[in-house]
């Protein structure tokens, strides 16, 4: 009786992990969430002044339809050189994501071409004055490799722009990072797989 329900749990394990690792849309379906984090502007300069900067972006999203997430991004950044001080930027967006449909951007086998957009409160101040804190939004295209089922890396094309108040009241960049995403079955997802198991 024990080996008979030990041997069905695997046999489920079995098929639920072959469905996901074949499905094109598993990743992204509605009710599934998407966590994970992107790194931007990484460098750190060998001659002097030694600068050294970076950008990460932690985030999540919940899945509301297949291929459409929206959640929160969380943007930190640094920049630093020997006597010159340290330019700090920061941000609390909401975040839009959307995955194209599977047949027309498949570039290589398990990848998709999405488009990115957060709005929310951002600010940059540099060292040397010109702060600019207030409306903070971004936009641009990605794409995301999956590795496995459940862990993307992706690469990311942004135009970001902070609109408000400081001594300059707009600053723009464009920002290219890399970054990697966890996708986990939601509640509904992992409560069918745990009835089929009890079963």
């Amino acid at each position: 009786m024990l080996n008979q329900r030990l041997m069905k749990k695997l046999f489920f394990t079995l098929i639920l992990g072959g469905t996901v690792a074949f499905g094109a849309n598993a990743q992204i379906q509605k009710g599934n969430v998407m966590m994970g984090a992107n790194l931007s502007n990484i460098s750190f300069g060998l001659d002097k002044p030694n600068a050294f900067t970076f950008n990460v972006s932690p985030k999540a999203a919940w899945f509301v339809q297949d291929g459409l997430a929206f959640g929160g991004e969380v943007n930190l950044g640094l920049a630093t050189q020997k006597g010159s001080g340290t330019d700090f930027s920061y941000g609390v967006s909401a975040l839009g994501r959307y995955y194209g449909e599977t047949g027309a951007n498949e570039l290589v086998k398990s990848s998709r071409f999405f488009g990115e957009a957060t709005v929310g409160i951002q600010g940059y101040n540099p060292s040397g004055g010109g702060s600019t804190n207030g409306l903070g939004f971004s936009f641009g295209p990605g794409f995301t490799y999956f590795v496995t089922p459940t862990i993307g890396l992706e690469a990311l094309l942004k135009y970001n722009g902070v609109v408000g108040f400081g001594s300059s009241v707009y600053a723009h960049n464009l920002g290219v990072g890399v970054g990697f995403q966890i996708y986990l079955p939601g509640k509904s997802t992992a409560r069918k797989v745990q009835r089929d198991m009890n079963q």
